[in-house]
C-alpha cells in the first residue's frame, strides 16, 4: 500500500508543474496552449547541454529555466498573441503546429537518442516492500518546493493578486490601471520556466528524449481540464487524481478473474486511463472540478 502512495506521489510530481503552467497560462489568453508541453522536453534537453557544458546540475537547471521562460516569452509575442486575435480554435490549432515545429527542430539538433544526465547513481532506499531512489526524493522535494513558492506569490503578493484579477475579470482589470500585456507576458516565462524545471527533473529518473513532451501532453491537459483550466492550483489535484488512476492501472493483480496470481495491465494502458479520466471529465463536470467561475448565459 505505502508504495502505492510513493508510486502516486512521484507520478504527481512529474505532471503537477506542467500541468500548473499550463493551467496558469490558459487563465491569461483563454486558449488550451499544447505547444507548453514542449517547454519541458526542450528544458530537459538544454538541462544536459548545461551540464556537458560543465554547469553543475543546479546551476545547468536554472540555465534551462531561464532559457524556455525567455522562449515562451518571445513565442507569446510573436506568434500566440496573433492566433489569439483570430479566436481560441484558430490559436489551439496553431499552437498544435508549433509544438511539431519545436519537436523538429530539437530531432534535427539532438538526434533521436535518448540523453542522460552525468549524475551519480543514486541510492535506493527501502522500508519493507516499499522501495524509493534517492533521485525520486530530489524530485519529489523539489517539486514541492516549486509548488510552495509559487503559491506565496499567488496569493500573497501585489503581483500574485494582479495575476489573479487579469485572470478573473480582464476588462476590469485593464480598467484599474493593471499592464495587462507586461502581466501575461511574465506569466508566460514563469510558466515556461516552472515547465522546463519539470521536464528536467523528470529526465532525471529516466532521460531527455524527444517524444517526451508528447507523453505529457495527455496526462497534462486532463489534469488541467480536471482542475478547471485558469485554475493552477486545481491542475495540481487533478495531476494527483490522473497519478492515482494511472498507478491503479498498473498496479491492480487482475488475476482473481483468471484463477492465478501475478495478472496486470501492460503500462502501454497507461494514456488510455488518462483517456478514461478526459472523457468522463468533459461529461460529467466540463469546466473541471474545482472551477467556480460565474458564467453568464
Amino acid at each position: 500500500m505505502f508504495q502505492f502512495i510513493v508510486d502516486t506521489l512521484i507520478r504527481t510530481a512529474d505532471l503537477s508543474l506542467v500541468a500548473l503552467g499550463l493551467s496558469l497560462v490558459y487563465g491569461m489568453v483563454r486558449f488550451a496552449n499544447i505547444a507548453h508541453v514542449q517547454y519541458a522536453m526542450v528544458g530537459a534537453f538544454l538541462t544536459a547541454s548545461g551540464m556537458k557544458m560543465g554547469m553543475p546540475f543546479s546551476l545547468a537547471v536554472l540555465f534551462s529555466a531561464l532559457s524556455c521562460g525567455i522562449f515562451a516569452v518571445l513565442l507569446h509575442h510573436w506568434v500566440f498573441q496573433r492566433l489569439v486575435s483570430a479566436g481560441p480554435a484558430n490559436a489551439m490549432i496553431g499552437s498544435l503546429a508549433v509544438s511539431m515545429v519545436m519537436i523538429a527542430l530539437m530531432l534535427g539538433v539532438e538526434g533521436s537518442a535518448p540523453v542522460s544526465y552525468n549524475l551519480p547513481v543514486g541510492d535506493i532506499w527501502q522500508w519493507g516492500d516499499t522501495r524509493v531512489s534517492t533521485d525520486e526524493l530530489m524530485s519529489l522535494g523539489a517539486t514541492v518546493a516549486i509548488i510552495a513558492i509559487f503559491s506565496v506569490l499567488l496569493f500573497f503578493t501585489p503581483q500574485g493578486r494582479s495575476v489573479r484579477a487579469l485572470a478573473s475579470n480582464r476588462e476590469l482589470a485593464a480598467a484599474s490601471g493593471l499592464n495587462a500585456n507586461a502581466i501575461i507576458h511574465t506569466v508566460n516565462m514563469v510558466a515556461g520556466m516552472i515547465a522546463a524545471t519539470g521536464g528536467s527533473l523528470i529526465a532525471i529518473n529516466s532521460s531527455a528524449y524527444i517524444n517526451q513532451g508528447n507523453d505529457l501532453m495527455l496526462p497534462v491537459l486532463a489534469a488541467a481540464i480536471l482542475g478547471g483550466l485558469g485554475n493552477p492550483m486545481g491542475a495540481i489535484f487533478g495531476a494527483l487524481l490522473i497519478a492515482v488512476t494511472e498507478t491503479l492501472v498498473t498496479n491492480i493483480d487482475w488475476g482473481v478473474f483468471y484463477g492465478t496470481e501475478g495478472v496486470f495491465m501492460p503500462t502501454t494502458w497507461i494514456n488510455a486511463a488518462s483517456f478514461v479520466i478526459l472523457l468522463l471529465a468533459l461529461l460529467l463536470r466540463p469546466y473541471g472540478l474545482f472551477n467556480r467561475e460565474v458564467r453568464r448565459v
